[in-house]
């Protein structure tokens, strides 16, 4: 039998075990140490059984109390390693409620410059009283060429680097529209003149470099009506130069031209200062092309259904991602189709913010 010196001598070494356990680990294993089916205070409680029972009577008791006390050691010690594992996560993993709230979506997103000029665009000409127009991207030769005044053969056509569909099942060939001139021909095939549109749209052609792109934005203006003349055309572009480069004034130089859709033709040039980074419209001495414009050819009439001796319009084209550039400072087009989230941040236009003419194309 056990006398009491050696219960009391196990005690205090558990004891000792118990409270310089630093983890759960270390704890469990002198839990296992004392109380498990092979541990210390276990093998005691087998001695039971081989004792008298005047002898089990003295140390039963001395056993089973040195097992709930270890047992509660074990539970104190088990709590008070887990608070402390708790306040180390707490100060490890704290979160700093004062630092601000990640931007939004609204601040977060920016509009693109293209879809900003199309915007301002349309606000500057919306206000002169002209409606928008559209028309699809994928053409027909008759839309994009034929009814245009290019018939088939015409040396013309090789300026535009046109892309082509497989021919269909009457060996016809779509494109992709060259320029958004086709929507004029729908327009004047379904709409009784007086007409006056834009036509902001995606055209596709065959080039790329640091001015071209396979794929650019172009804005297009036809006014059909019985009266109109080349005096109306300068007046409306001047007009919108101003408004659009937010300068007091502009001068152009119209230039001669061909384009086989107007007649005549004019390429018409802006007074600018080339002198540093950036193009200044409206100041300088220096010029740059910026539009090709004419007054509709007869032919062009006469296949849309208009007799020529009755109307007569005028129609111009510029490019939106030229505009864009020359009005933001922008080096390079092909940035504009590369998705760079930095040059979107920089660049990019507030959601909110649409350009009017009373609140400020840009601001």
């Amino acid at each position: 039998m056990p006398d009491q010196s050696t219960i009391a001598d196990l005690k205090t070494q558990i004891e000792n075990a118990i409270s310089s356990a630093d983890t759960l680990a270390d704890l469990d294993a002198v839990r296992v140490g004392a109380l498990g089916k092979k541990g210390s205070v276990s093998a005691l409680l087998a001695t039971l059984g081989k004792m008298t029972p005047d002898e089990r009577k003295v140390a039963g008791p001395a056993i089973n109390g040195l097992k709930k006390e270890i047992a509660a050691l074990v539970e104190t010690r088990n709590s008070a390693l887990k608070l402390a594992a708790l306040e180390q996560r707490l100060k490890s993993e704290k979160v700093d409620v004062t630092l601000p709230l990640r931007p939004g979506p609204l601040a977060r997103g920016s509009i693109h410059p293209v879809s900003q000029v199309i915007d301002e665009i349309t606000a500057i000409f919306s206000d002169m009283g002209f409606s928008l127009a559209e028309g699809p991207d994928i053409e027909t030769d008759y839309y994009n060429f034929i009814a245009l005044n290019f018939p088939e053969g015409h040396p013309a056509r090789e300026m535009h680097d046109t892309f082509f569909f497989e021919p269909d099942e009457k060996g016809e060939r779509k494109v992709l529209r060259t320029h958004t001139s086709p929507v004029q021909i729908r327009t004047m095939e379904t709409q009784e003149p007086p007409i006056r549109i834009i036509i902001p749209g995606r055209t596709y052609r065959c080039d790329s470099d640091q001015t071209h792109t396979p794929m650019f934005h172009q804005v297009e203006g036809l006014v059909i009506d019985k009266a109109s003349h080349i005096g109306q055309l300068r007046w409306v572009l001047e007009e919108f130069l101003k408004t659009f480069f937010e300068v007091d004034n502009v001068v152009t130089r119209f230039r001669p031209h061909f384009f086989p859709f107007t007649e005549p033709s004019m390429e018409v040039d802006v007074q600018c200062d080339r002198s540093g980074s950036e193009v200044k419209i409206g100041q300088g001495s220096d010029w740059m092309e910026i539009l090709g414009c004419g007054m509709v050819h007869p032919n062009v009439l006469a296949m849309s259904g208009l007799d020529p001796d009755v109307y007569q319009g005028f129609a111009w084209g510029m490019g939106i991602d030229r505009l864009a550039m020359l009005k933001y400072g922008m080096p390079d087009l092909r940035a504009f189709f590369d998705a760079d989230q930095r040059w979107l941040d920089h660049y990019g236009f507030r959601p909110l913010d649409l350009p009017t003419l009373f609140g400020g194309l840009s601001s």
